[in-house]
């Protein structure tokens, strides 16, 4: 069994690269993001205020939400509403809530386990698998990050560059400096600078990495 973590800013491309991962070297594949990206999704649905942690974590037994292939809540794929302005606008301050994190920590380690897994998000490998064999810190300067993720849905945007590069850098602060699983580069991580590089080369050297120690 073989666990690989891949943690890292908002848009350094994780969750694309992961998914390439997974596939390439027939890995399970968790993206932990989304995650708190359906809880917050199913509490803007609610409209419960997302300042106030006490109802947050209050309304967590009340949503059914399922992680497989897809995301669903109360039955129904969410897939792409996740994906939203206002989700990617607020997801920070939900996975700052210690009773979110509880939660999806111990699922996230319980997917994990007896699989070859790959999981990606902001602490898979500093809190929630710090054993792991491999553990890669993605990043890119912030305004490659901002550039990749305006581009990635630009058609539905109504944001400009700049308002998504100011977000980007908000989150960044938020992330870093919250007092529960702050992003850090973890222990004994390999940091992987994907500014110049492009997606598929992003890929290859980190699959080239975990070759090289498998042999």
């Amino acid at each position: 069994m073989t666990i690989i973590t891949i943690d890292g800013p908002s848009g350094a491309g994780k969750s694309t690269i992961a998914k390439m991962l997974s596939k390439k070297l027939n890995y399970n594949y968790l993206d932990t993001g989304a995650m708190y990206r359906a809880i917050t999704f199913a509490m803007l649905k609610k409209s419960i205020d997302l300042q106030n942690e006490e109802l947050i974590c209050k309304a967590l037994d009340s949503i059914d939400l399922e992680f497989s292939d897809n995301i669903k809540l109360d039955g129904d794929i969410i897939d792409s509403q996740i994906r939203s302005n206002l989700v990617t606008k607020n997801v920070s301050l939900i996975s700052s809530y210690k009773c979110v994190r509880d939660i999806l920590v111990e699922y996230q380690r319980c997917f994990a386990k007896g699989n070859d897994t790959i999981l990606d998000g902001r602490d898979t490998g500093s809190v929630v698998l710090p054993d792991a064999d491999f553990k890669f810190y993605l990043t890119a300067s912030v305004e490659a990050r901002a550039k990749r993720r305006y581009e990635e849905y630009k058609e539905e945007r109504e944001d400009s560059y700049n308002d998504v590069l100011e977000d980007i850098k908000r989150r960044d602060d938020f992330d870093m400096n919250r007092d529960i699983s702050p992003l850090i580069i973890p222990n004994n991580s390999i940091l992987v600078d994907s500014t110049d590089m492009s997606i598929d080369e992003t890929v290859e050297y980190i699959y080239n990495h975990i070759k090289r120690k498998d042999k």
